[in-house]
C-alpha cells in the first residue's frame, strides 16, 4: 500500500506524534508499504529521510514550526496517488484531507492524539473553558463523520471524543512503542555524575516542559516529600518553554541540589537515564496515551499518575503503579511517599510494569493498524463512488 501520514509539524520537531509516525513509518516500511509524511517547513531543507513531503508555509514565531492552508502542487500529486491516509491533527491536516482525498474517495483514517480542549486551556489561560469546549464539540462530530475510520488510543479518550458529541464508531489501538531499547538498554547511566548515591531514590520525569504538563503541580509535591525524605532525588528528562520558570521556582524552594535539569537528549538515551532511576513519576492530563509512561514501564519503572484518559488506561493502581484519582496535591504526595519509602512495592510493581507494557510493542500496534488499513481500502473499493471521485482520480493519473 501507499499510505500518507498526514500531520501539521513532523521532525525535527519533538512530540508524541513526530515519534509516533516515525516510529510506525518505519515499521510499516519493513512490512513493505510505501508511507509519505505529508507536512509543512522550509523546502530549501534538504529530507535525510525518504519521503517526507513539506509544503511552504509560514512560520510561527521562532518555533521551528510552519503553518499553511494548502499544499504546494508536488504534494498534491503525490498525495492523490495514495490508497490510505492517516490523519494525525483534525483542524489543519484533516481540513486538506477532506479537501484533497474525500473528492478522489482515498480513504481516510483519522487517530485523535490529544485533549484539544485541554491543550486550549494551558496555551490560552484567558480563554474560557467553555469556549474551547464548544469550538470543539462544534468542529470534531462532523469531521469524524467525514473520515472512514476514527481511531483513539485509549479508552479514555474514546470515552472523551463520545462526550464531544462524536457519534460514529471509534476503534481504540493504541500507539505503539518500540520497548526493546528500554527493556535491554546497555548504555545506563551512572546517577553519581548527577550528585546521586547509589542508596538514594530517583524519581523521574520524561517529556516536553511546557504548561500542559501540570509540572508546577508535580514540584510542589516533590518538595513536600524532599523536606520530610533527605535521599530522594527528581530528574527531569527534556526541555521546553516552561524550564526558565520550572528552574526559578525550584530556586525560590531552595531544592536546585535534589531537582536535575537534563536538557533536551537524544531520545535513544532516553532509555540509559531511565534504567537508573526507581519510579516516574507525571501529573499531566493531557495525555491520552502516555507514551513516556510505557516507555517507563518498559524500563521497569512503577508509576505515580494522575487518573485521567491515558493514563488511567495505562497504570494499574497498586500493580503497576499509583493512581491518584483526582487532582489533588494531599492525596498525590501521599502516594508519593508510599513509592518512595515502600522498597518492596517498587520491586514487585517494576516486574508488572515491564510485563504490561508488552501490550503496547509496535510489532503488535503496527499489525492492528496494517489491518486497519486494508479494512479501510476495502471499504473504499466496494462501495459506490461517485462521477466526480471517478473524473477526479482519472485526472491525476493524466496529468502524472
Amino acid at each position: 500500500m501507499r499510505i500518507g501520514m498526514m500531520a501539521d509539524m513532523y521532525k525535527p520537531h519533538v512530540s508524541g506524534i513526530t515519534n509516533y509516525i516515525s516510529l510506525n513509518k518505519t515499521f510499516l516500511e519493513e512490512l513493505g508499504h510505501q508511507v509519505f509524511v505529508f507536512t509543512f517547513g522550509d523546502e530549501e531543507n534538504r529530507e535525510e529521510e525518504e519521503r517526507v513531503v513539506r509544503s511552504p508555509g509560514m512560520a510561527l514565531l521562532d518555533t521551528g514550526l510552519y503553518i499553511s492552508l494548502r499544499y504546494n502542487r508536488h504534494a498534491r500529486k503525490l498525495l492523490n496517488s495514495m490508497d490510505v491516509v492517516h490523519v494525525h491533527h483534525p483542524f489543519l491536516s484533516g481540513s486538506l484531507a477532506l479537501r484533497y482525498c474525500r473528492p478522489r474517495a482515498i480513504p481516510i483514517v483519522f487517530t485523535n492524539h490529544t485533549r484539544y480542549d485541554l491543550y486550549a486551556q494551558a496555551y490560552i489561560p484567558g480563554l474560557p473553558e467553555i469556549v474551547g469546549t464548544t469550538a470543539i464539540q462544534a468542529y470534531m462530530p462532523p469531521f469524524c463523520r467525514s473520515c472512514d475510520l476514527v481511531i483513539a488510543p485509549s479508552k479514555g479518550m474514546r470515552n472523551v471524543l463520545e462526550g464531544f458529541g462524536v457519534d460514529v464508531p471509534i476503534d481504540v489501538v493504541p500507539n505503539g512503542v518500540d520497548i526493546q531499547p528500554f527493556l535491554h538498554s546497555v548504555q545506563v547511566k551512572d546517577r553519581r555524575e548527577f550528585g546521586i548515591q547509589p542508596e538514594d531514590v530517583l524519581l523521574v520525569y520524561s517529556g516536553r516542559l511546557g504548561p500542559e504538563k501540570n509540572l508546577p503541580f508535580l514540584l510542589r509535591s516533590f518538595a513536600g516529600v524532599a523536606h520530610a525524605y533527605e535521599h530522594v532525588h527528581l530528574m527531569l528528562l527534556g526541555d521546553g518553554p516552561e524550564r526558565g520558570n520550572l528552574e526559578e521556582s525550584i530556586r525560590n524552594m531552595q531544592m536546585n541540589h535534589r531537582v536535575h535539569f537534563t536538557g533536551m537528549i537524544p531520545y535513544h538515551e532516553i532509555p540509559g537515564y531511565l534504567k537508573i532511576a526507581d519510579a516516574f513519576i507525571t501529573a499531566s492530563v493531557t495525555e491520552v496515551h502516555p507514551l513516556s509512561v510505557i516507555e517507563a514501564m518498559a524500563a521497569g519503572l512503577p508509576t505515580l499518575g494522575i487518573n485521567s484518559p491515558g493514563v488511567g488506561d495505562t497504570i494499574q493502581d497498586g500493580f503497576t503503579g499509583y493512581l491518584v484519582h483526582e487532582e489533588e496535591l494531599a492525596s498525590f504526595t501521599a502516594k508519593l511517599v508510599r513509592l518512595v519509602i515502600d522498597t518492596e512495592a517498587r520491586r514487585k510493581m517494576a516486574a508488572n510494569a515491564r510485563k504490561a507494557a508488552e501490550l503496547y510493542a509496535i510489532e503488535r500496534t503496527v499489525k492492528v493498524m496494517e489491518e486497519k488499513y486494508h479494512k479501510a481500502v476495502q471499504s473504499a473499493s466496494v462501495r459506490k463512488v461517485g462521477v466526480r471521485a471517478r473524473f477526479n482520480r482519472w485526472l491525476d493519473r493524466a496529468r502524472f
